[in-house]
């Protein structure tokens, strides 16, 4: 097959606030497309993306996630840019705290904390659902869970935001995302591990380096990967999730006369709404998918949310449906380096869904503001009225 290639940009401003036409003309155009801007492939079909998330052996990580080398050297030696053996030896420090049996020990207190951030916020009768709601919800369950100090914080959320924007190609995006990802691994740094709270996630994270299970210097790294990664999916969903009921009232009605639905309807707006634009892998060895030769060293941008609505695999999939329950969709990637926090990021959108379908009969919703990210697709505001349940 010749070379597909597409002169396209995918981070103008434009791209970055509807880039799902882009997204289609790759679909439309090959299994893979090079994009010249960029010295990349784009990946944007569901079965190859979703075979090449499954073969890390030929699509490797560990040559960084991202479009620019700042960035790839920043991130080496996190868990989401490594491979095996050491992706499996950070992957396992966490591993218990992560399963489905310690997830399901946190269901009580979450719910619970789910319930008392809803209930002042529909008694007001509006709110932002991104700042009010979705941002307030999963930070303080995170950072708890990871055991950061209180002095810090209120900057976790920018630097996150940021971390995942230095990614993306060289440009002014990236550089004025790049310094606030090195103040993040600094503020991080200078945390000794007595002041992490004892018993949590990032006390286990240095007690792993004493024990000589992982590298003193891959804690910094650790942290850093679960700080960024356990926030961005949940409140980009949770936001999402409000934004879409609004535009689908009869949605809402289906999910309220059955809360079984609320697991189906959180896939649904992961699916329609993939907060991870995109992580990059590069080929180790000359691969052929579906008839085209990925040369060895070429770097390749697996894009999620172009998976998440490719019409070969989902039928009408600009449709919002929570009856579908893709549970196939790829927000929060596949195989290996699936998301390690999952579980938990299901649990708070579960949790906020049951709180709201049990106080909210209808969501109306203001004019979106979006936030201009070159890797995550979210909103920076949403104003939103209610009107209360009976």
């Amino acid at each position: 097959m010749t070379d597909p290639s597409l002169d396209l940009d995918l981070f103008c401003d434009e791209a970055l606030t509807d880039p799902f036409p882009g997204y289609r003309r790759i679909r439309d155009t090959a299994p893979a497309v090079h994009l010249p801007r960029y010295d990349a492939w784009a990946m944007g079909r569901y079965a190859d993306v979703r075979a090449a998330l499954s073969d890390w052996e030929s699509f490797s990580s560990a040559r960084g996630i991202g479009l620019n080398d700042l960035a790839n050297a920043a991130t080496q030696g996190m868990i989401i840019a490594t491979d095996p053996p050491e992706h499996d030896r950070l992957r396992n420090v966490l591993a218990a705290r992560l399963s489905p049996k310690a997830i399901r020990n946190l269901r009580e207190d979450i719910e619970r904390r789910a319930d008392e951030l809803v209930e002042p916020l529909v008694a007001a009768g509006s709110f932002d659902a991104v700042n009010d709601l979705a941002r307030a919800f999963p930070i303080s369950i995170v950072l708890d869970l990871i055991g950061l100090p209180q002095d810090g914080r209120s900057r976790v959320l920018g630097w996150a935001d940021a971390a995942f924007s230095a990614s993306g190609p060289p440009g002014p995006r990236t550089d004025a995302a790049f310094p606030l990802l090195q103040d993040q691994l600094a503020y991080l740094s200078s945390i000794r591990p007595d002041q992490l709270t004892p018993g949590s996630m990032g006390r286990a994270i240095y007690d792993a380096a004493a024990a000589g299970e992982i590298r003193q210097e891959s804690c910094v790294p650790l942290m850093s990967a679960y700080v960024t990664a356990g926030l961005d999916t949940t409140i980009n969903a949770i936001s999402n999730a409000v934004w879409y009921f609004s535009r689908h009232p009869e949605q809402w009605d289906l999910l309220r006369r059955d809360p079984s639905l609320i697991p189906a309807a959180f896939n649904e707006v992961l699916r329609i709404e993939a907060p991870v634009q995109f992580f990059c892998r590069v080929a180790t060895r000359d691969v052929v998918v579906d008839g085209l030769r990925l040369a060895a060293g070429s770097r390749v941008m697996m894009l999620y949310a172009s998976a998440n609505r490719d019409e070969r695999k989902w039928d009408d999939p600009e449709r919002f449906d929570i009856t579908r329950n893709p549970v196939d969709q790829l927000a929060f990637g596949y195989g290996m380096h699936g998301c390690a926090g999952q579980g938990l990021a299901r649990l708070e959108g579960h949790s906020i869904l049951g709180a709201l379908a049990r106080r909210v009969e209808r969501f109306e919703t203001g004019t979106p503001v979006r936030r201009l990210n070159q890797l995550i697709r979210g909103l920076d505001a949403l104003p939103t009225k209610i009107t209360p349940a009976a």
